[in-house]
């Protein structure tokens, strides 16, 4: 496709992203909450669009897709596991938002600090948030590098693309913080979907004829990418080793557990999720079915990362139009991730790390000092994409099994009196230890993947510790004293 085609659609793209944002500032109140959480004010239908453009990203058209041209249908049961990790949320869900607004926490991280008494479990949650998420950030940079690079024939070099959105990342968090980001997520989400849909539609009837032909087709020429496990990729060990995260993922992950406090209603947070659970059944199931057609489609790639900005170029199958919107779907699922994780580290700059170490500073310089790390955070990300690390999904994986460290003390502050801080610090130091070493090192112990010592690691130090230390009893029953109460008057999601 020629290069001008490309720059002119994103040119469009950015236009129309950045009226929405600075539509969204209209209005706007001051303050860290203001910016960072849109002042708990979204409604339940743009909370839907934006967990799902937050959570759905390059990710999935590009890393899921590329997943299923090398490994098969595990990769639709992989995806699955995340959506039946919601459950979580009916749990959790509700007790974020009503602790949020009580106790006025902006970030997860805030929260734990705050439960456990401890402001250097504020500091070391905040920072292993910084460490894990920087690679999964690089990841969304890397697809629409990757997809640019491949849908002109190689004419856009890797870097073009990782740059154009690494600064709409920076532009659209800048200008109104959660609002831009969320009414940008809600149009992004709308648009990857569509584009998504009708794009795996039309390469499904002009490249086979429908998708009974393309599925009987399948099965006589891949029928081992029908099973599990398939051609040898999803075996039990790795199966196990990329679910577990991704079942922990919508309380691990800050980016999305921190939209657990913007809605403005616990029924707002109800619609939330089940808008978000008919977005993400549709859209697994068509980045899987996009694998399979680029399977049968090109079947000698030897990055399967490529077979989604592969499959875009087949001018054959996807008329050139078509091919353009879906290339813009998929950059708006990988910015609007990008520009949420950046903007969420950056309230961790306000909140934990720079709020809590000056105290006494007002809240308009903890703001800034927030902001100001938004373009920091932009760049090493950036830095990151640029060293084009191994499969997309792969790693976005191994940065969530690096956040697992953080599922033991999310337990203790909400279900347990006896958790203590030591015992929080103490499993996120280790547990994420585990997850760098053997991530590094490329060392699996009985053949199992990092996340799952991860969890194991930071799960029995946690327990231990806390039973050998004291733990903070007025701050507990204080803190959970208040959500059994609350929970009996606003009842469950």
């Amino acid at each position: 496709m020629p290069p001008g085609w490309v720059y002119a659609a994103l040119a469009i793209y950015v236009v129309i992203g950045t009226a929405v944002a600075l539509a969204s500032k209209r209005g706007m109140g001051k303050g860290i909450t203001e910016y960072f959480l849109a002042n708990r004010t979204i409604g339940g239908f743009v909370g839907a669009l934006t967990y799902s453009a937050t959570t759905y990203s390059a990710f999935m058209l590009v890393g899921l897709a590329g997943f299923t041209y090398r490994g098969g249908v595990g990769a639709l049961g992989f995806e699955l596991i995340y959506l039946s990790g919601l459950v979580l949320v009916a749990f959790f869900g509700p007790r974020f938002w009503l602790a949020g607004r009580k106790y006025n926490y902006v970030t997860p991280t805030e929260l734990l600090a705050d439960r456990y008494q401890s402001r250097l479990l504020g500091y070391v949650s905040a920072l292993a948030c910084m460490v894990f998420l920087i690679p999964y950030s690089a990841v969304q940079l890397m697809g629409i590098g990757y997809l640019l690079k491949g849908l002109s024939g190689g004419s856009i070099p890797f870097m073009t693309g990782v740059i154009i959105a690494t600064l709409l990342a920076i532009l659209w968090a800048l200008i109104a913080g959660m609002r831009s980001v969320a009414w940008t997520d809600s149009l992004q989400a709308l648009f990857m979907v569509v584009a998504a849909v009708l794009s795996v539609v039309i390469v499904a009837y002009r490249g086979f004829g429908g998708f009974g032909p393309m599925f009987f087709r399948l099965e006589a020429e891949y029928a081992a990418w029908l099973t599990v496990p398939g051609p040898g990729f999803f075996n039990i060990k790795a199966f196990i080793g990329l679910t577990i995260p991704w079942f922990f993922f919508s309380i691990s992950n800050p980016q999305v557990s921190q939209r657990l406090f913007v809605t403005k209603s616990l029924r707002s947070m109800r619609t939330m999720l089940l808008g978000f659970l008919a977005f993400g059944f549709i859209y697994t199931l068509v980045s899987v079915i996009w694998g399979f057609s680029a399977l049968l489609l090109l079947p000698s790639l030897a990055n399967a990362d490529l077979a989604t900005p592969t499959l875009l170029g087949l001018t054959s199958v996807l008329p050139p139009l078509l091919s353009i919107v879906a290339m813009i779907g998929i950059t708006a699922a990988a910015i609007s991730t990008v520009d949420s994780i950046i903007l969420t580290l950056s309230s961790m700059v306000s909140r934990d790390l720079y709020g809590v170490s000056a105290r006494g500073v007002d809240e308009a310089r903890q703001l800034l000092a927030g902001k100001l790390f938004i373009p920091l955070f932009a760049l090493l990300i950036l830095l990151f994409a640029r060293l084009e690390l191994g499969l997309i999904a792969a790693l976005s994986v191994a940065s969530s099994a690096g956040l697992l460290v953080l599922v033991p003390a999310i337990f203790g502050a909400f279900f347990w009196k006896g958790s203590t801080a030591q015992g929080a610090v103490a499993s996120i130091i280790l547990g994420g230890g585990v997850a760098l070493y053997l991530q590094f090192s490329g060392l699996r112990p009985l053949g199992h993947w990092p996340g799952v010592w991860s969890i194991i690691t930071s799960t029995i130090t946690f327990l231990a510790v806390s039973l050998a230390t004291r733990p903070p009893v007025e701050k507990a029953e204080e803190f959970l004293g208040y959500l059994a109460k609350s929970l009996k008057e606003h009842g469950a999601l």
